[in-house]
């Protein structure tokens, strides 16, 4: 999606759990959501 929005150098960092701590951490493990750190520059 974001090279298609024009963005060049896309990276994606490696998924980590943001969600320790929070409220719904339990249903965020469930699912196994992660957070991902995106890198990119506009042309």
């Amino acid at each position: 999606m974001m090279r298609r929005t024009g963005f060049v150098g896309v990276e994606v960092g490696p998924g980590v759990d943001t969600f320790g701590g929070a409220g719904g951490e339990a249903n965020a493990r469930a699912f196994e959501v992660l957070g991902y750190a995106f890198l990119a520059r506009k042309p």
